[in-house]
């Protein structure tokens, strides 16, 4: 793959514990693991490996602690990234999740930061790929660390993307939502983050934020998105089934630059991003089983 990247991720890299159980317990109840594995995962890996899986030169930009095991450092550089700023840290183990399925594919997780959540603390700005990138995307760590980044960055030619995601709840707020948006040119957002980000902001619609291009998934029912003030609806791509879905907005947006990688418009890569989602909720683990650009572009095709 390319020493320069197209595009750079900056987020958690994370030991995940994947556990699916019948129901979540009550109050001093327990209940039965009907299964366990811990995988590689992390927003930022998930995206970055996705991503460079797919066809395109990416680099990921973040921290572990030294506890962080040689297996899944190999994965990451197997998969082709750019990882001279995956930077190992003595002051905070590795960020973990776990992460509990019911029957329902409901969840709930518990999650270690680790060091990307203190980022700033490091005082180490990690900037020379995203300075040289055609896209940089910002999803999970710490958001006054992301925007000193994008402050650094945000003279340059690079398309920016803010995607707070499960983070926006407990590290954002209305001061650093806008300042992030001054210098971005995306935000990326579910339906239940879109609601605290209009609450924090106080508007009535995410979509009417002042960025190029906003993209709001609604699970099942596809996502809805504004491209240069036009709105549009990008249908959910059908799986063969649905086993897990950790990880599936993940691949939506490795999916969303692939297919400007290849050469397609912004409405046809959320087309191929759904379709990048729609694999990854049939193996348990985002990374478990990552599909070809071939069978993604394959898979969209009807659809575009």
């Amino acid at each position: 793959m390319s020493d320069s990247p197209f595009l750079s991720v900056y987020g958690h890299i994370t030991v995940d514990q994947i556990i699916s159980i019948k129901k979540f317990p009550e109050l001093n109840e327990s209940v039965d693991v009907i299964s366990k594995k811990t995988t590689l995962g992390g927003t930022g890996t998930n995206i970055a490996v996705t991503a460079a899986r797919l066809g395109v030169p990416t680099a990921i930009c973040a921290f572990v602690g030294e506890d962080f095991p040689p297996k899944y450092r190999g994965v990451i550089e197997g998969s082709g990234l750019i990882s001279d700023e995956l930077v190992t840290v003595s002051e905070y183990e590795t960020s973990q999740a776990i992460i509990l399925n019911n029957l329902d594919l409901e969840q709930k997780v518990i999650f270690y930061q680790g060091p990307q959540g203190c980022a700033s603390k490091l005082n180490r700005i990690l900037k020379d790929n995203a300075s040289k990138s055609k896209y940089v995307h910002f999803c999970t760590g710490e958001p006054e660390y992301y925007i000193s980044v994008m402050k650094e960055i945000g003279n340059g030619s690079a398309s920016i993307a803010v995607d707070p995601a499960q983070e926006v709840y407990k590290m954002w707020d209305e001061d650093k939502l806008t300042r992030a948006f001054g210098y971005s040119d995306a935000l990326f957002c579910n339906d239940y983050e879109a609601k605290v980000i209009e609450g924090y902001l106080k508007i009535g619609d995410v979509l009417s934020i002042n960025v190029p291009v906003v993209v709001r998934t609604l699970g099942d029912k596809g996502s809805i998105a504004k491209i240069d003030g036009k709105l549009y609806e990008i249908p959910a791509v059908e799986s063969k089934e649905i086993l897990d879905a950790t990880g599936a907005g993940d691949s939506y947006r490795a999916g969303y630059y692939a297919g400007l990688y290849h050469g397609y418009d912004r409405f046809e890569s959320l087309v191929i991003a759904a379709s990048a989602a729609s694999f990854a909720v049939e193996s348990i683990g985002a990374l478990t089983k990552t599909p070809t650009w071939e069978e993604v572009i394959g898979r969209a095709e009807k659809y575009i």
